[in-house]
């Protein structure tokens, strides 16, 4: 019999342990060309670029040396709020301050009306409203365009799922890891799902963040609106614990329990 618990106790023990291979990150994975430390990898070249879509959000600036014309293209206040803007939720200044895309692709602006952008780049999209501008008014008018931040949704094994906002114009996945919060020690590294968003639809894409290839990927910058799925292991944690350690803490405490209940009773017979 007491034997027979050791054994049990080894293989819980065995069943809980995890390599880590399975939870470093960029590693030099057997069957790739190893990238050494200190050597220099380029960005893969992407010949993909984001196009603006219905829903987007964009922050408009406007620069004219009419200061009168120029705050015809300001929403009221819009200056007074954009002091601050910072990379936590998804409810950013630019909700309140930019210019939604409809569902047909449009952006009402003042005194212009409706002006298509959706399937535009950024750039595009700045050219076609520079040029809708000096259409209607003599003066130049400076614009500049952007889209209210990078927009990315988690879910899965991180420790804060949800849709978050990252305020840069580019951003690894790296970055966005760290916004969601470190993957959890069950997350299957190996296989991180990311669904892009593409003019008219969208793909699933799977990377692994343990190959240290993942710096030359074409996914290694996020894009606006992309959704990242970490799966759970079929390995799974014993009782409520919250990690492997409590874990590991209940199967030794109640191991040990069942050892000192078999030792009292065989000291009674």
């Amino acid at each position: 019999m007491k034997h027979t618990l050791i054994w049990i106790t080894f293989i819980l023990f065995a069943g809980s342990c995890i390599s880590n291979k399975r939870i470093t990150y960029l590693q030099n994975l057997p069957g790739n060309e190893a990238i050494e430390l200190n050597e220099f990898i380029p960005f893969a070249k992407v010949d993909y670029r984001y196009v603006l879509q219905p829903f987007d959000i964009v922050d408009i600036d406007f620069a004219s040396s009419n200061e009168e014309l120029t705050k015809a293209f300001e929403f009221q206040g819009s200056r007074a709020m954009r002091g601050g803007g910072g990379g936590g939720g998804a409810g950013d200044i630019f909700y309140f301050t930019g210019y939604s895309i409809d569902q047909d692709g449009d952006i009402l602006l003042p005194k212009l009306g409706k002006v298509k952008i959706a399937s535009l780049t950024e750039e595009e999209a700045r050219l076609k409203v520079q040029e809708a501008i000096s259409e209607y008014f003599k003066e130049e008018v400076f614009v500049k365009l952007r889209i209210g931040g990078i927009r990315f949704t988690a879910l899965g094994e991180f420790s804060r799922s949800g849709t978050l906002l990252i305020m840069k114009n580019r951003a690894t996945i790296f970055d966005a890891l760290a916004l969601a919060g470190e993957s959890s020690i069950l997350a299957k590294k190996d296989k991180l799902f990311i669904v892009r968003q593409y003019d008219g639809g969208a793909k699933i894409h799977q990377i692994n963040l343990n190959d240290r290839a993942l710096l030359a990927s074409e996914f290694y910058f996020i894009q606006p609106n992309d959704i990242l799925y970490l799966e759970p292991m079929k390995i799974r944690q014993f009782g409520n614990a919250d990690n492997f350690s409590a874990s590991l803490g209940l199967i030794v405490s109640v191991t040990t329990s069942l050892l000192l209940m078999f030792a009292l009773i065989s000291g009674n017979l």
